[in-house]
């Protein structure tokens, strides 16, 4: 259940999106388009985009450079989830990761369930955090990317959302970094 809290500002958050494909250019990226489209429609900045080929130093390299950048505080990325040999985004996220946010992938399973019934078991995706920045592995399609934005993140990037959200809790993902 989502519930919006109107007394509450709404707080827009800097979002990444990367795109791994070995095929697609940015005029062919119609799940990077979905997020982008979904991301500024809820009122939230996209900080970079980026298209990049299923290598799996190359999308972690990338997911460590945004995590180092102030302006993104969020960062999705859509391909590679799946089983066969190229899809290796699941585990250059993990690479980058400090904490998996485990719960996510049960999550979006559910949510799958609900649309494609048993094929869902060959999604991997992955959230987790790094850096002080919420990072989340998302399917390659379409469908997949507006289930997990309209279902789940939407509602997790909304500082209004109650019982609570990860905006909350941003100013403290990194609070370890800063203990002394």
């Amino acid at each position: 259940m989502s519930r919006i809290d109107e007394t509450k500002d709404f707080m827009p958050v800097g979002i990444a999106v990367l795109t791994v494909s070995d095929t697609r250019s940015l005029s062919e990226d119609k799940s990077g388009q979905t997020l982008v489209d979904r991301i500024e429609g809820a009122g939230h900045k996209v900080a970079a985009r980026k298209i990049l080929p299923d290598e799996r130093t190359q999308i972690a390299d990338q997911l460590r450079s945004w995590c180092a950048d102030p302006e993104i505080d969020v960062i999705l990325s859509t391909g590679g989830t799946g089983l066969t040999g190229r899809d290796v985004t699941v585990e250059a996220h993990r690479d980058v990761y400090e904490k998996e946010i485990e719960a996510f992938g049960t999550v979006f399973t559910i949510v799958s369930m609900k649309k494609i019934g048993t094929s869902a078991v060959q999604s991997r995706a992955c959230g987790g955090v790094s850096n002080g920045t919420y990072l989340f592995a998302l399917p390659g399609s379409p469908g997949a990317c507006k289930d997990a934005w309209d279902e789940i993140l939407r509602w997790q990037f909304d500082f209004r959302h109650r019982p609570c959200n990860f905006v909350e809790i941003m100013p403290r993902l990194d609070e370890h970094l800063r203990r002394k």
